[in-house]
C-alpha cells in the first residue's frame, strides 16, 4: 500500500475542505454552543452537506451512495476535525452505513442506506456501558420470545443518540455471544436522556426497559454480532483518528501563525530557539501519525486481517499526538490560550472526547500488546 493519496481523493478532501471552512467555521460551533440548540447540530448544514455526496461517502451505489470507502470517509472527517464541525458524520455516514452494507438483510439495505445518503436520518451505534471503553463487558440482554427478542440494559456515550430516528444496539444473546439490533428511538421502552459534552457536542444515555423488536431488527446473524461490532469499532476508530489528526494539524497550524505574529522583547517568539524546538518537534510527530493514520484507513477498507491492529495503533497515536498539539498550542500562547476568546480551548475539549470515544491510548496500547501475544 502507498502512502499517497491519488487524484480523486485529493480532491475530495479540498472540496470538504472548502465546503466546511465557508460554511461552518469555529463560529458556527459557538453559535449552536451559545444558543443552547436542542439538536446540537444544523440539520440544514447537514442536509447541505448530504447534497455535496459527503454523507453518501460509504453506501453502495446501488443504493445512491457514492460507493467508496473508509479512507475516503477518513479524509472528510480529518477536515472536520480542522473545524470542529458538530453533525452526525461519524454516527450515521461511517459507523451505521458500513454496517448496514455489510451486515444487512436486502430489505434493511434497501429501507436505510437512500436515506443516509440522502441525509434524511440519524442513526446511532449504541455499545459503551460504563465510564471507560470495554465492548467486552455489555451487560444488555436480548432475550428470544416467540415474536422476536426483548432487550433490557442501558448505554452511555451514544453518539446522537438523542436526534437518532434508529439505535444500532449491541446486546448479549448468550453468556460470550453478542448480536446487533436495529431499534426504533421511539419505540415503548426506549428512554434517551440527552448529555451534552465539554466540548458542546451532544452524545445520549440510553435506556431499554422489556423493548420488543422482531426477527427482522437482526443485523447480520443472531449471536455472530461479537466480529461484527470489533469490525464496525475498528472502522470507528480510524475515521476517529483521522478527526483527531485534522484537529492536531489545525492547532499547530493556528500555534505557528502565532509564533510569528507574536513580539517579545522586541523579537518575534518564533524566533527563540526554544520555541522551534518545540514546534519542530510537533510537526514531526504530526507527520508520523498521518503516516500511520493513513495506513490504518488503508487496512480497515482493503485487509481485515491487519486491520485491528493498524485501527489500535492509529488511534493510540493520534490520541497521543493531538493530546501534545492542544497542550503545546495552549502554552504557546500563554495563559490567554485558555480563555474563551481564543479557539484552542474548544480543540482541547474536543481532543478529551474523541481521546476516550472507542478507546482511549491506553485501551489500544493493552490491546496491541494482546494482538501481538502477551
Amino acid at each position: 500500500m502507498t502512502l499517497v493519496l491519488n487524484e480523486e481523493q485529493r480532491m475530495l478532501r479540498d472540496s470538504a475542505q472548502s465546503f466546511l471552512d465557508g460554511r461552518a467555521p469555529i463560529a458556527h460551533l459557538r453559535k449552536l454552543r451559545d444558543s443552547e440548540d436542542d439538536t446540537g447540530f444544523s440539520r440544514e448544514l447537514w442536509r447541505d452537506f448530504a447534497s455535496q455526496g459527503y454523507s453518501a461517502v460509504l453506501v453502495p451505489e446501488a443504493h445512491g451512495g457514492l460507493g467508496l470507502g473508509v479512507l475516503e470517509a477518513g479524509l472528510i472527517s480529518e477536515r472536520l476535525g480542522h473545524t470542529l464541525t458538530p453533525s452526525p458524520f461519524l454516527s450515521t455516514a461511517v459507523l451505521a452505513a458500513w454496517v448496514i452494507t455489510h451486515a444487512g438483510s436486502s430489505g434493511q439495505k434497501e429501507r436505510l442506506l437512500p436515506v443516509i445518503a440522502a441525509g434524511e436520518t440519524v442513526m446511532a451505534l449504541a455499545v459503551d456501558e460504563h465510564g471507560k471503553h470495554r465492548p467486552s463487558a455489555t451487560n444488555t440482554r436480548a432475550v428470544r420470545t416467540g415474536a422476536g427478542f426483548v432487550i433490557d440494559g442501558s448505554k452511555l456515550f451514544v453518539l446522537d443518540g438523542h436526534v437518532a430516528d434508529t439505535l444500532i444496539v449491541a446486546a448479549r444473546t448468550g453468556d460470550d455471544t453478542l448480536t446487533l439490533f436495529l431499534v426504533d428511538a421511539k419505540a415503548r421502552g426506549v428512554e434517551i436522556e440527552r448529555t451534552v459534552m465539554v466540548d458542546a457536542h451532544n452524545a445520549a444515555r440510553l435506556r431499554l426497559n422489556g423493548v420488543s423488536v422482531g426477527e427482522d431488527a437482526v443485523l447480520g446473524t443472531v449471536d455472530g454480532g461479537g466480529d461484527l461490532l470489533e469490525r464496525v469499532l475498528d472502522v470507528g476508530r480510524v475515521v476517529v483518528a483521522a478527526q483527531l489528526l485534522g484537529l492536531a494539524d489545525e492547532v499547530f497550524a493556528r500555534t505557528v501563525t502565532y509564533l510569528k505574529e507574536r513580539k517579545q522583547f522586541g523579537r518575534q517568539i518564533g524566533e527563540f530557539q526554544a520555541l522551534q524546538h518545540r514546534a519542530a518537534t510537533l510537526y514531526c510527530d504530526i507527520e508520523l501519525t498521518r503516516a500511520i493514520v493513513l495506513k490504518a484507513l488503508q487496512a480497515v477498507g482493503v485487509d481485515p486481517a491487519s486491520a485491528r491492529l493498524a485501527a489500535s495503533q492509529a488511534k493510540a497515536r493520534a490520541c497521543s499526538t493531538a493530546n501534545t498539539a492542544v497542550q503545546e498550542g495552549v502554552q504557546m500562547h500563554g495563559g490567554m490560550g485558555m480563555t474563551d476568546d481564543f479557539d484552542l480551548g474548544l480543540f482541547m475539549k474536543r481532543a478529551r472526547v474523541l481521546q476516550e470515544l472507542f478507546g482511549d491510548a491506553g485501551f489500544h496500547a493493552e490491546r496491541i500488546a494482546t494482538l501481538g501475544g502477551y
